[in-house]
């Protein structure tokens, strides 16, 4: 899932490492998270936007639907 939190926490002067703390994760699930390897559960989506001030969609993109086969 593609998100924007690299920017956000450049935007606040955050490391992943304290934006981890807020969020009560690991700074390797915030990094696997930026990165598009771990999509997080929908309570830490939310723990993440309230972090940032933002809600979900400001914050995480919302994937593509699949395509209807014809």
């Amino acid at each position: 899932m593609k998100n924007c939190i690299r920017v956000l926490r450049a935007e606040h002067s955050w490391s992943q490492a304290e934006l981890a703390d807020r969020v009560g994760v690991s700074r390797n699930s915030i990094n696997s998270i930026e990165n598009g390897r771990f999509d997080p559960s929908l309570p830490l989506a939310f723990h993440i936007a309230d972090a940032f001030g933002l809600t979900i969609e400001e914050v995480f993109e919302r994937p593509a639907p699949p395509e209807k086969g014809t």
